[in-house]
């Protein structure tokens, strides 16, 4: 499904983005992919670890402390 892309200009320190370049030549990307995966990474763990909050006190209240304690609860 097609979608629609727009651009945003950032400034990110010269060691950085030279970073960036790296890894970028090393994976054979573009820099904007790489980019693009690293900010899709970043939203979906501070996304993740919203819900992670926001849910935390349902989970204790039924038991559930660790990570450890929901893996056992499915497996």
């Amino acid at each position: 499904m097609p979608y629609s892309m727009s651009t945003l200009t950032i400034r990110i320190p010269d060691p950085l983005r030279r970073q960036l370049e790296k890894l970028s030549r090393q994976e054979n990307r573009p820099l904007s992919d790489v980019v693009r995966d690293s900010l899709r990474r970043y939203v979906a763990a501070q996304r993740f670890a919203a819900l992670r909050k926001k849910t935390l006190p349902f989970a204790e209240a039924a038991g559930f402390l660790t990570d450890e304690d929901v893996f056992k609860a499915i497996s």
